[in-house]
């Protein structure tokens, strides 16, 4: 097994590693470090809880440390570009840890704190920059920085920021950058769109994966609980109340419904917080605190603390509600059994959620052992039935929904008559009620079909 001195680190980072316990490299780093060391574009892909912030920091410190000078003000030498503020900050965190026995600049630029502090970091100049897009894009507009020197660009969680949306943003910020650049990309996953991307950026690069993309930690024990809509915070508040669960997150849709769980929790006499994109920077930063440290023992949180949250001693995760992204579940559980510890994912399911559960399970290539509200075990389906196309009275997705429902069913009344249908008589329940009327159409309406007979009499 190689040691860090075998990748060819110097010592002023092997002495800040022994001090945060590190004794030997992960896989992503130890087949990162060397390539990024000898200035080549790198695509990582490695599952979540593996490494990947040291195994770009690292050689990053080293080449900035190796290039000599000085910063310029208003300049930066290397970019780090975060999907979330808790992401960049722990970066810029473990840049300073790292580059402890060096005299580099490391400085954080992210939204939901005053930027006057961040100005004036960045007017004395910064060798390393973690910055998130939107917050990095004002301080550009107002003259209070220039990418112009930005010799190493690193894109972490490259998967995260197609989704969140900030392709657009990404590409005004390259367009900012000198052609001449190491680029790094770094990710749990890599879908065609980023893959598309990383071709588009990325020169040559070597390409670094250590596990198949979107693989789950191996020592997480992963099941889900059926139950019922009305049963579902009851069914969270028994598993939370058993035994050996230890320090809990919970993984809610929305931000309100992550509000409405915590008081539900509290009410329980479980303490718990809840984090997400309406609390302030302050408030999210007391929470993630209070969970660390063990003053609180449950996290609600929505998907800003599904990505690069290192939080060791996470012992159970809990999926509250589906996520619609099945890549996303992946970098959910990731939460625990980090660092080469254990840890338990459950997920509660409720009925109309279940398309969403077999996207996961074709997407984990095997079905998730499963349990019902009683706890009583179910019986798996045959792997092969995990990957059967679905039915078109089962729709892929949320997203799905409203397209499958224009369908008409074989043989229903809608199908003879399209001119008619409505969105409403596609599902195969409603295939013998008459088709609703149009609202513009007065040859439909009863009274003009047929005569008044009782006025006759």
């Amino acid at each position: 097994m190689q040691n860090f001195n075998d990748l060819g680190l110097a010592a002023p980072l092997t002495r800040a590693l022994a001090a945060e316990g590190y004794d030997h490299p992960t896989p992503i780093q130890e087949q990162a470090i060397p390539p990024v060391l000898a200035n080549r574009d790198l695509l990582g892909i490695a599952a979540t809880g593996t490494g990947k912030t040291a195994a770009f920091a690292l050689p990053i410190l080293q080449l900035l440390a190796a290039a000599g000078g000085k910063v310029a003000p208003r300049r930066c030498r290397a970019l780090v570009l975060s999907p979330t503020r808790e992401l960049a900050a722990q970066i810029a965190e473990r840049f300073t840890a790292y580059g402890r026995h060096g005299n580099l600049r490391v400085a954080s630029v992210v939204g939901g704190v005053p930027d006057r502090p961040q100005a004036r970091a960045l007017a004395r100049g910064v060798d390393v920059l973690v910055a998130t897009p939107g917050r990095l894009q004002d301080h550009l507009d107002r003259g209070n920085l220039s990418l112009a020197d930005v010799a190493i660009l690193v894109l972490d969680e490259a998967d995260h920021m197609l989704d969140l949306g900030f392709l657009p943003a990404v590409r005004r910020l390259v367009r900012q950058l000198p052609p001449k650049r190491q680029n790094l990309f770094f990710s749990a996953t890599m879908p065609p769109q980023i893959a598309g991307l990383a071709a588009e950026l990325l020169h040559n690069p070597a390409r670094v994966q250590v596990a198949p993309p979107a693989t789950p930690a191996e020592r997480i024990a992963q099941q889900v609980i059926h139950v019922e809509r009305s049963d579902k915070r009851a069914a969270l508040v028994r598993l939370l109340n058993g035994d050996d669960n230890g320090r809990c997150l919970v993984f809610t849709r929305t931000k309100r419904g992550a509000d409405r769980l915590v008081r539900s929790l509290t009410t329980a006499r479980i303490d718990a917080v809840a984090i997400h994109g309406n609390k302030s920077q302050g408030q999210r930063e007391r929470a993630l605190a209070g969970f660390r440290d063990g003053r609180t023992g449950v996290l609600v949180a929505t998907d800003i603390a599904a990505r690069g949250l290192d939080i060791d001693g996470i012992d159970l995760v809990v999926n509250f509600d589906l996520p619609n992204v099945p890549a996303t579940y992946i970098h959910r559980i990731g939460r625990t059994a980090r660092a080469g510890a254990a840890g338990r994912a459950v997920t509660l399911c409720e009925a109309d959620q279940r398309p969403l559960l077999n996207d996961i399970e074709r997407l984990l290539g095997r079905p998730i052992a499963a349990r019902g509200a009683d706890g009583g075990e179910i019986p798996q389906a045959p792997a092969a039935k995990v990957t059967a196309v679905r039915s078109n009275d089962q729709p892929a997705s949320p997203g799905k929904r409203k397209r499958r429902r224009r369908r008409s069913a074989p043989g229903s009344a809608n199908a003879a008559k399209p001119e008619t249908a409505s969105p409403s008589t596609a599902s195969p329940s409603r295939v013998s009620r008459p088709p609703r009327a149009s609202r513009g159409s007065i040859a439909a309406l009863p009274f003009m079909q047929r005569p008044k007979r009782r006025a006759q009499a």
